[in-house]
């Protein structure tokens, strides 16, 4: 199931801003043509102030909800602060928790937004408010529906925020594959970092991608995989400096969701950076999960 919501795409942002906020319709278009519309599903709960305290402070989500955050603040965040801006952000961490807790029944899902893992307890940073998977990660370990889960962060940028709110956890276990010379300039602590140099190209990229999914997997027996699939170590990504064909990120993408099928763990996606300024190829990166999932296991029995 494939969870998707209008709002995605409903943001108002100045001219030129730098996320590229009108992707998800157009993702959401291009899997439909694909004859994959049957299973997009609304979002039907937006996260509740109860669930973000699993991983950020009462103060933070006040600040953030009511508008009452610094100008020092909003400026880190990346985003005009907006009544849409707290509905949009709700909306998708909503989505996300909804999304894990529909893969560890059915085996699958995915959240055609989330992703924020530069979210800090306390604080949001570049263009993310709430951590959206860490916070699903506890939600299905403090409400009893999982003992462990594995948070696999394919984004090119290290997963600094969610290493942060997790680094005294152990039953929520962090991997991050990111590129050592990018953002941000100072790295936090996963419970596994594999920082590869910048010009990382399709071989290394896979076989690293495969050695670290093994290992946490073999070490932790997780029974669920949170994935954030970032479309920004495309070659052709902006804030990326990897070289990663597209055939790269659709390997990339089959060998994660074989590997979950093989070994019967269950699968949430959710898509993370991706900063080419031309969106149509922005959007193609992201289309390789729905090219990969179309083909595998979790759609064709």
């Amino acid at each position: 199931m494939l969870f998707y919501d209008s709002i995605y795409s409903k943001l108002a942002l100045p001219p030129k801003h730098r996320f590229p906020i009108c992707k998800y319709e157009q993702l959401k278009s291009y899997i439909e043509a694909m004859g994959l519309g049957q299973y997009i599903k609304p979002v039907n709960n937006k996260a509740s102030v109860q669930q973000l305290i699993r991983c950020h402070s009462e103060t933070y989500i006040h600040a953030f909800c009511t508008g009452t955050m610094s100008q020092t603040d909003i400026k880190r965040m990346g985003f005009p602060w907006s009544e849409q801006l707290v509905e949009r952000t709700l909306t998708s961490v909503g989505a996300s928790i909804e999304s894990a807790k529909y893969a560890l029944r059915h085996g699958f899902s995915a959240n055609l937004a989330g992703g924020y893992h530069h979210a800090f307890a306390d604080r949001a940073t570049g263009f993310c408010i709430f951590n959206d998977l860490a916070i699903a990660a506890c939600e299905l370990i403090d409400t009893e529906l999982v003992d462990s889960v594995l948070i696999l962060d394919c984004d090119v940028h290290q997963g600094d925020g969610t290493a942060a709110i997790l680094q005294s956890r152990r039953d929520v276990i962090t991997c991050s594959i990111h590129c050592e010379q990018n953002f941000p300039r100072f790295k936090e602590t996963s419970d596994y970092d594999f920082a590869l140099p910048s010009g990382t190209q399709d071989s290394e990229y896979l076989t690293t991608l495969k050695q670290a999914l093994d290992l946490c997997v073999r070490v932790h027996q997780p029974d669920i995989i949170l994935y954030n699939a970032g479309a920004d170590i495309f070659h052709k990504d902006e804030l990326g400096h990897f070289d990663i064909s597209l055939q790269g990120v659709l390997e990339r993408e089959q060998i994660i969701l074989d590997y979950c099928y093989q070994h019967q763990l269950p699968l949430m996606c959710a898509l993370g950076g991706g900063y080419q300024r031309n969106t149509d190829s922005l959007v193609t990166v992201h289309q390789q999960l729905f090219n990969a999932l179309a083909s595998s296991h979790f759609l064709t029995e």
